[in-house]
């Protein structure tokens, strides 16, 4: 996957929130929305794959903790599409990250890092990022 967009620095608090708004390449394997201290301790690794990775048409999420990561939580509900419009909302506090997505599901992932501050964004892979909002 070619990297797409990094932010360091960021300092979003608990209970803020951010929207990532682009274009799915039409060829897509998968993207990666991270979040996190840094890329090696992230609180959020979210991951839709279209085919990657023996996944087909699938969320996974994930932590990451000093280079290691945590178990995977994986979501059926895959609403996106080669070739077409995303986004995705990521509102983060001290005990869970949401993911809301364009058609109104909501996944929960919990902040195994107990972080209180996201410093880290990064968005690679087959995704155009068309918008980033705060």
């Amino acid at each position: 996957m070619d990297r797409g967009l990094t932010a360091t620095q960021l300092k979003l608090q608990s209970g803020e929130s951010f929207q990532v708004k682009g274009k799915v390449l039409p060829d897509a394997k998968g993207f990666t929305v991270n979040v996190g201290k840094d890329s090696e301790n992230l609180v959020l690794h979210f991951n839709p794959r279209f085919d990657l990775h023996g996944d087909v048409d699938t969320i996974v999420l994930n932590s990451r903790h000093d280079g290691a990561w945590g178990e995977e939580q994986r979501e059926s509900h895959f609403p996106f599409q080669p070739g077409e419009k995303a986004e995705v909302t990521i509102v983060f506090d001290a005990s869970e990250v949401k993911v809301k997505l364009a058609d109104g599901h909501e996944i929960s992932f919990p902040n195994r890092l107990g972080l209180e501050t996201i410093h880290f964004l990064s968005v690679e892979g087959d995704f155009k990022i068309k918008a980033l909002k705060f």
